[in-house]
């Protein structure tokens, strides 16, 4: 037990930019799961800046259920950051994330619960099954499975059976993360954690990706820079050793 983290209780980063088209609906669906789970639970909205409106609806929010907060980062960008800062303000020891664009089911969050008494992290797997990105145009799905394939070495020495290190979609045991540093930037903060965290076991939840309704996708060529830039980090750290805790 990690001395002030609560047991039997999840924090749900929502991370946030100009989502003001989805946010509404997205909270009703995760509030709506979670009154179905035994968990204490906190929903934690960052936004890096929206200009729509996002912060002010999720306000709204907070004045009906004190266990939705937001917080604002001031002059900050990146998903991974985001959630990483948001984990950082709570005291939960289960740390979840979904996105905020609708493309993540909501629903499957006591599933994904359930996976974590039998395991240190759950995922939810657009790769476990086989229908998971029915609707993709054939770039997007070639680009999602040839970023697959690069991470797979990566993690296969972990013998997790992970077939979507991709996900922006899972929850995770606090102490499996505690007291290590990852990188902020860019989006695929599950792929590091996969590789350096102190992971045994991980179960994986099929769903279907949905596609986004309102707002734009955040992927871009920095996005990819990134990536890259990552993948090149975790490569040369599964060859020199660790000082990290």
């Amino acid at each position: 037990m990690i001395p002030g983290v609560l047991e039997d209780s999840l924090a749900v980063v929502v991370p946030t930019l100009d989502e003001a088209g989805n946010i509404d609906k997205l909270l009703g669906a995760l509030t709506e799961a979670l009154s179905r789970t035994q968990y204490e639970y906190e929903i934690v909205v960052v936004d890096d800046g929206s200009t729509d409106g996002t912060v002010e609806r999720v306000r709204d929010w907070t004045k009906r259920d004190s266990r939705i907060r937001v917080i604002s980062r001031a002059g900050e960008r990146g998903l991974a950051g985001a959630v990483l800062f948001g984990w950082s303000q709570s005291q939960a020891n289960l740390l979840g994330v979904i996105d905020a664009d609708l493309q993540h089911p909501p629903e499957l969050i006591p599933e994904l619960l359930k996976a974590t008494e039998q395991a240190d992290i759950a995922i939810a797997s657009r790769y476990a099954a086989n229908d998971g990105t029915k609707g993709w145009n054939l770039l997007r799905a070639a680009v999602s499975r040839l970023s697959t394939l690069a991470a797979a070495p990566l993690i296969s020495k972990k013998h997790l059976g992970v077939t979507d290190p991709m996900s922006g979609f899972f929850i995770i045991h606090r102490r499996c993360i505690e007291g290590l540093t990852f990188q902020t930037t860019g989006f695929k903060l599950l792929l590091e954690i996969l590789v350096r965290g102190r992971i045994r076991t991980a179960r994986e939840v099929p769903y279907h990706f949905g596609l986004r309704e309102a707002g734009r996708s955040k992927a871009n060529a920095t996005v990819a820079f990134h990536y890259l830039h990552l993948l090149g980090r975790l490569s040369r750290d599964l060859v020199l050793p660790s000082t990290e805790p």
